[in-house]
């Protein structure tokens, strides 16, 4: 059997979102002013936001964000969500498909809870996840932010995202290229 023929009838079933060219943004506008626009699409407050942002993308987890910002862990997860954060979903694609069912009124939500699996708390947050898009303007400001107009867990909600005197930041980790001869 040759890999053509191995290959024959597969399809691509899910897409790539398509990030387009790599954003810099030297507007030096704080998350929090971006997000202000937006306020009214997001769970929480602008400035509960940025923290969130700031905290996920610097290694903390949903629940340490949360309380970094101030706000319930569930709110966390939902704002970063709607900041297009990807993975904050509990639940397996084939098990979200089960909660898309019972949003299109297909089976009875208890059916629903036990098929997902998990808890009422996972499968609240899948609810919320599946009927609630993250707007494009908060993604935009949440990946201009990202690619480096402030800096990533370090930088306060009025920050400017200069880089100040963490200009070296490996911190001199890295010899030098003379001792590579």
């Amino acid at each position: 059997m040759t890999l053509s023929e191995i290959a024959d009838g597969l399809e691509v079933t899910a897409s790539q979102r398509d990030r387009g060219v790599a954003v810099a943004d030297d507007t030096e506008t704080p998350l929090v002013d971006r997000l202000a626009e937006h306020a009214d699409a997001l769970p929480c407050t602008p400035e509960a936001t940025a923290t969130l942002v700031d905290a996920y993308t610097a290694g903390r987890s949903v629940g340490d964000a949360a309380r970094e910002a101030g706000v319930t862990p569930m709110t966390g997860a939902k704002a970063l969500h709607r900041c297009g954060v990807e993975g904050i979903c509990p639940l397996a694609p084939t098990r979200r498909e089960v909660v898309r069912d019972w949003l299109d009124g297909r089976i009875a939500r208890s059916e629903a809870v036990a098929l997902a699996g998990g808890d009422e708390a996972d499968f609240a947050l899948a609810t919320y996840v599946e009927t609630h898009d993250p707007p494009s303007e908060i993604v935009e400001a949440v990946d201009a932010h990202v690619a480096g107009s402030a800096p990533i867990g370090g930088g306060s909600a009025g920050s400017s995202g200069s880089a100040g005197s963490d200009d070296d930041a490996l911190g001199g980790a890295l010899g030098s290229p003379d001792g590579l001869r």
